[in-house]
């Protein structure tokens, strides 16, 4: 099950995190991965695990910001390919701040690459999913997208965003047999998690951490890998009935938390 072999997939904010469990999982089911991200050093690890453990990988910086590079880099990946099967948006920034603190500036950042870039990846993708007869889209949103969450004004309007696009790229696409949903996880322990304690709880981190893992009712963070799971399965053939649905990956962060 969910074998993924001569599967093409371009995943976006393969570099670290959630996007590099992803490619990591997907390259071990048989995927083709072309590994998109910013941070080129990143990248290039990334693509050092994948192909360590044989699977086929390549690895392309790219700023998803940028409609114009984003649809060269599908071009070209069509022109060595053939066709693109599966698209990952996982890249993405933080912001913390609330509307009154958020600046225009720091809201463009986060609009750029949270909201334009996945229309950006979108964007590239669908023409070549509609003329090979289908394909699957799996967005990236976040708890933030349906629930208040403090401090965060910014993000919270960029993953409503995401879950918005992702519902209408289902209904629209239906017909050409491209399959679209996203994923929304509560907080999941990455590097961004240990930068941000470092950052603003220096001698705390420990203390902040545990006190982050409890707002989840599992009692902890979530694992990349456990994210990549769900995207593995919501990828694969075997959830081909599955199209226009947001799926919470939270501990129990939206229906427990009361």
């Amino acid at each position: 099950m969910f074998d993924l072999g001569k599967k093409i997939t371009v995943i976006t904010g393969a570099g670290s995190g959630i996007g590099k469990a992803i490619a990591e999982l997907f390259a071990a089911q048989k995927a083709t991965v072309y590994l998109l991200d910013l941070n080129a050093d990143a990248l290039e690890e990334t693509k050092k695990i994948l192909v360590s453990a044989g699977g086929h990988a390549s690895a392309i910086r790219c700023n998803v910001a940028d409609q114009d590079e984003v649809t060269g880099i599908f071009q070209k990946i069509v022109e060595q390919s053939g066709r693109v099967d599966i698209l990952v948006n996982s890249a993405g920034i933080a912001h913390i701040g609330k509307l009154e603190t958020t600046s225009a500036k720091d809201f463009d950042r986060v609009f750029n690459v949270n909201v334009k870039g996945v229309y950006n990846a979108m964007f590239a993708a669908i023409p070549y999913m509609k003329k090979q007869g289908g394909g699957v889209i799996l967005n990236l949103a976040s708890v933030a997208a349906t629930l208040g969450l403090s401090d965060r004004f910014a993000y919270s309007m960029s993953k409503g965003a995401v879950l918005s696009m992702t519902l209408s790229v289902a209904k629209d696409y239906i017909g050409e047999n491209i399959r679209c949903n996203c994923i929304s996880p509560a907080r999941v322990h990455t590097a961004f998690v240990d930068g941000f304690l470092k950052a603003n709880y220096p001698g705390k981190e420990e203390e902040m951490f545990q006190k982050l893992s409890r707002t989840q009712p599992i009692g902890r963070m979530g694992k990349p890998a456990e994210i990549a799971s769900l995207a593995l399965y919501l990828c694969s053939d075997e959830a081909g009935f599955v199209t226009g649905c947001d799926y919470p990956i939270d501990g129990g962060f939206v229906r427990l938390n009361t």
